[in-house]
């Protein structure tokens, strides 16, 4: 328990610049689901006001909207034979066909809902799918900010009971499962993004 309250603490003290990095690193190669609402959640019920809750959710959706960048850079040069690589069959399918229906609406309501939905999925096959960039950006973007501010206006609201809440013991053993699996499901998704990756004809890969 005194090592998640440490962590927690530590994690705390980067701020924005830490919703930033968390979620750049979250909306591409690495896995951890809710680890940039917790934290946003857990930043503004600190601070509370709604200069910090615009601020927190900015920085959240620019991380987040980096993270898209790079993976779009990464697979859109390799198209469906990069996609086909990263997702299942059966995934793969389902998000290809309401990419091709209507992709900023997908593109929206990936970005809106939260994990366990699989929104990097959608942002992959929107840019192996030549979806623009810009256009992929924005829409990524305009609904990240909704999601986080919602989120904000939550935190603003409940914020004592969930500082509260935190101290359960039961909610601190919680938080350090979602530590491990987060930390261990990150190390499996980068060595098969770079496995992959390394696959792939040197000539898609230029």
């Amino acid at each position: 328990m005194r090592f998640a309250a440490w962590l927690f603490a530590f994690v705390l003290k980067f701020g924005g610049v830490g919703l930033l990095v968390l979620g750049a690193l979250d909306s591409s190669f690495l896995f951890a689901p809710w680890g940039n609402d917790l934290l946003l959640v857990a930043l503004i019920t600190r601070h509370p006001s709604i200069a910090n809750l615009l601020y927190y959710a900015v920085m959240s959706t620019v991380g987040s909207v980096l993270g898209c960048a790079l993976i779009d850079v990464t697979l859109r040069p390799l198209g469906m034979q990069g996609l086909e690589k990263h997702l299942s069959a059966r995934r793969l399918k389902r998000v290809q066909t309401k990419i091709r229906h209507n992709a900023g609406l997908a593109l929206a309501v990936a970005s809106l809902v939260p994990p366990p939905f699989p929104f990097t999925a959608f942002v992959m096959a929107a840019a192996a799918l030549q979806y623009p960039r810009k256009r992929l950006l924005a829409v990524v973007g305009v609904a990240r900010m909704a999601r986080f501010t919602i989120l904000g206006i939550l935190a603003l609201r409940f914020g004592k009971s969930i500082l509260e809440w935190s101290k359960n013991p039961v909610v601190q053993g919680f938080l350090i499962v979602l530590i491990i699996i987060c930390i261990a499901g990150s190390v499996v998704s980068v060595y098969g993004w770079i496995r992959r990756t390394r696959s792939y004809p040197a000539g898609r890969r230029a």
